[in-house]
């Protein structure tokens, strides 16, 4: 039951902002109390009858700003406030009747970045060894598993990862688990939150989060064209760092060999880790695959983190972290406890996946698509929007674009709603400064080739004719 109803209705803000401004306000007058759970994105957007993703870029707005916080498995919670350092409250209020509520045609061209292509999904041989793994556990698959993860799996992820990525380890340095923000949890009380860490700045929002809910010290630290600023890594005093170097998020920036070697030197420097997020690095469109940071450390300073979330589903949520020796051992002697939070069955499923060779075609044939789209929705923008500068394309699952025109961020967001066109902020990655010109995010792998080529048209009428 939602006991809420923000104010949101068609106006000179885009949906999300409003949503935003709505619930921030309703936080800051003590009507959402500390600890007042939130709807789900799919109960507050049925709701409203708004979009799920203004729902979703709301929340995330929310979070950065830290009025809510996510728990895992439990939702989007209000974190206890100071209400004497707010504004009185504003003699006209937010609510309003559900006659009045907003009506908005959800986005018919969604380019969400969280998406995957789920229609060619290998769904036979999935089902096949979901049977295979249930039959040849005998009762087994439904007891506890191994803390970090089935031996099998373990084993099979570390011949991929070195196939694939050049990342060099033994299965026994493989901790499986729910998602990378898990991982991300575990490792900060593995090395512990007395030391300080740092991010790129821009970065991923719920990763930033995650490790203030972690409680750790978090500095962001600026970019420039070759990726995270090692000079500034150095002033931060910072002795852990978290940096996505094969496809840098949001902006794409791919670290080269040099600023590589200036981080690993940085490292050894401050006796450090560097924790390597390779979120997307199977996809890579222009060369051969850049091999992982982990690949070329010699002295035990980088943690490797990999997911099946881009590549498979992110149903399925399996990620796994690769352990420097050092830290494998302090993990062994005092992480046993943890149970795993995979379960079984997945595991099993997905090793069967992947030791049948099938894992290696749909991987295969999952690139070749996601290049397709990538193709088709760069081709689309030069022809539609000429004008329009494009960044991040070498790689990943999103482009950023960047128009030549006077609008904000907001109005680009706005415009494209209401043609039904969703596309995405850049601003809320940022901890510090704002990116200097507007831009917005547009993913591509959960559309087809004629959405894509629908939807920047589409996209083109909103930005240039509206």
């Amino acid at each position: 039951m939602i006991e809420f109803t923000p104010n949101v209705q068609k106006g000179s803000d885009p949906l999300y902002i409003q949503l935003y401004k709505s619930i921030r306000l309703e936080i800051q007058k003590g009507h959402l109390p500390a600890h007042t759970k939130l709807p789900s994105q799919r109960q507050l957007a049925k709701h409203l009858n708004v979009s799920r993703n203004t729902v979703d870029i709301a929340y995330q707005q929310l979070s950065a700003e830290g009025y809510v916080k996510g728990i895992e498995r439990k939702g989007l919670f209000v974190v206890p406030l100071n209400q004497d350092l707010f504004f009185p409250e504003p003699k006209q209020g937010i609510f309003r009747t559900e006659e009045t509520s907003a009506t908005v045609t959800p986005a018919r061209f969604n380019f969400r970045y969280g998406e995957v292509d789920l229609e060619h999904f290998p769904y036979k041989q999935w089902r096949k060894y979901t049977l295979e793994s249930i039959h040849r556990e005998n009762g087994d698959l439904f007891l506890y598993g191994d803390h970090q993860g089935e031996i099998g799996l373990r084993k099979e992820i570390a011949h991929y990862i070195y196939q694939s990525r050049g990342v060099r380890c033994l299965p026994e340095q493989i901790v499986v688990g729910a998602g990378t923000q898990y991982l991300i949890e575990l490792l900060c009380k593995l090395i512990g939150t007395k030391d300080s860490y740092a991010m790129e700045d821009p970065g991923y929002n719920r990763i930033r989060e995650t490790f203030q809910h972690a409680g750790v010290s978090l500095s962001p630290i600026p970019l420039n064209d070759q990726g995270i600023r090692v000079d500034k890594l150095y002033e931060s005093n910072a002795n852990v760092v978290y940096v996505t170097p094969s496809h840098q998020f949001p902006t794409g920036v791919l670290m080269p060999l040099s600023r590589r070697n200036e981080l690993l030197e940085w490292a050894k420097n401050v006796d450090g880790y560097i924790i390597e997020d390779d979120y997307d690095g199977e996809f890579r469109y222009v060369g051969l695959p850049i091999p992982a940071l982990q690949g070329i450390d010699h002295h035990e300073h980088v943690i490797y983190l990999g997911t099946f979330a881009k590549s498979l589903t992110p149903a399925a949520r399996i990620s796994y972290a690769v352990l420097p020796q050092r830290l494998l051992s302090h993990y062994s002697e005092n992480f046993t406890h943890l149970q795993q939070t995979v379960s079984r069955f997945h595991q099993y499923t997905l090793e069967c996946f992947m030791e049948s060779g099938d894992w290696w075609r749909h991987l295969n044939r999952t690139k070749t698509r996601y290049k397709s789209r990538q193709q088709t929705l760069l081709r689309a923008l030069k022809t539609h929007m000429p004008d329009l500068h494009v960044s991040g394309n070498d790689s990943g699952l999103h482009v950023i674009v960047e128009p030549n025109l006077p609008l904000s961020e907001e109005e680009l967001i706005r415009r494209a709603e209401s043609l039904g066109v969703a596309v995405y902020p850049t601003s809320i990655y940022y901890a510090n400064e704002k990116p200097a010109t507007s831009q917005v995010l547009l993913g591509f792998a959960g559309l087809s080739e004629e959405t894509i080529e629908e939807g920047i048209q589409m996209l083109k009428k909103a930005w240039y004719h509206s």
